[in-house]
């Protein structure tokens, strides 16, 4: 594999999105940028300052010069048909989430990818933290018991120029539920299980726009555990996962928060700072009992690039997808659940995918 020659990616989406993927592929040795695909004069600037050639559709690309790989960073509601092209097209792709904008349109993306066995990779790109892995460890050893609940929140603020540049983000198809909670339901997935049921009570009274600002929800998992989830993007906190993990330095970091608690019957984890607090025995289980206290040691790294990595061994048939798109149906499942919930005030069990 020493010999083996960089796979080829285009990238198509010159946004923010798209140049982090870029930059991700630069971090990768295993890959090199093949080519950008994007009408915008944006991408002009971005093709040229890479020296690659630039394509104004993913069709010129596909024809003219087909890649070992590709990265969909285009507007959601170009994931699903752009997404079959590859598949037909026989390319791997990794699709940024979400992997369709309804439930009804993934579906037959799944479909199409599980009949032709496609490499299709969603781009969930937490699930390559290796701060999230630590923390999935920590459930899977037993160590803290069976687990009994969560309670995790992406509680930030968001500045006013954010809904000024892209109006669309405060009216119906914007809001934080269908913008970040995506993340975290894959990550809660990751850690906790499958979701059955869901009850939320969403607010517009700060922001005022046409979308929700603020969301409480509950959550009841396959293995009976229960976790609640506050979301807000106009709160003045720093609970979420972008101002603890340190894994993004363009936000700034708090080391003493935490997004996420996980209690057991034997102890609780806080994620993202691992302090770990359980009984010695299960006779010790009492608040009146100290917990055995502990730091778990992790490392940091970009999941961004840590994803590229795992895109160029999907691309060559060294791996399988770590999170597939019947993983990606399954997230968006969960959060239109949220979102119905919210809307009508009512608990929305979801039946089985």
């Amino acid at each position: 594999m020493r010999n083996e020659p960089p796979a080829r990616i285009a990238v198509a989406g010159a946004g923010s999105i798209g140049r982090a993927h870029v930059a991700a592929i630069g971090g990768s040795p295993g890959g090199v940028l093949g080519a950008i695909v994007d009408p915008s004069p944006a991408a002009e600037a971005l093709a040229a300052r890479h020296g690659v050639p630039l394509y104004g559709s993913l069709q010129a690309l596909l024809a003219q010069n087909r890649p070992d790989g590709i990265v969909l960073a285009t507007p959601n509601a170009l994931h699903v048909t752009q997404a079959l092209a590859c598949v037909e097209a026989g390319v791997p792709v990794l699709l940024e989430k979400p992997i369709a904008t309804t439930v009804h349109e993934a579906r037959a993306l799944v479909d199409a990818v599980e009949r032709r066995g496609a490499r299709l990779l969603i781009g969930h790109h937490r699930a390559h933290s290796p701060i999230l892995a630590r923390a999935c460890e920590v459930v899977q050893s037993g160590r803290l018991g069976p687990l009994v609940a969560v309670m995790g929140s992406a509680v930030f603020c968001k500045p006013d120029a954010y809904f000024d540049e892209a109006p669309w983000r405060r009216e119906p198809g914007g809001g934080p539920i269908l913008i970040n909670l995506i993340h975290e339901v894959h990550s809660l997935r990751m850690l906790c299980g499958d979701v059955v049921e869901v009850q939320a009570l969403g607010s517009r009274e700060r922001r005022g726009h046409a979308v929700e600002d603020t969301v409480v929800i509950g959550l009841r998992f396959a293995s009976g555990a229960l976790g609640t989830f506050m979301l807000s993007d106009t709160a003045a906190c720093a609970r979420s996962w972008e101002q603890t993990s340190r894994e993004n330095p363009a936000y700034p970091s708090y080391d003493d928060e935490d997004c996420y608690v996980l209690a057991g019957t034997m102890g609780s984890l806080s994620v993202p700072t691992m302090r770990l607090k359980t009984f010695a025995r299960p006779q010790d289980r009492s608040w009146w009992k100290p917990f055995e206290l502990d730091t778990l040691g992790l490392v940091r790294e970009d999941p961004l690039v840590r994803q590229m990595a795992h895109f160029v061994d999907v691309i060559r048939g060294r791996a399988q997808p770590l999170v597939t798109a019947r993983d990606g149906l399954e997230n968006l499942r969960v959060t239109e659940a949220i979102a119905q919930a919210a809307r009508q005030g009512v608990a929305v069990a979801l039946a089985p995918a």
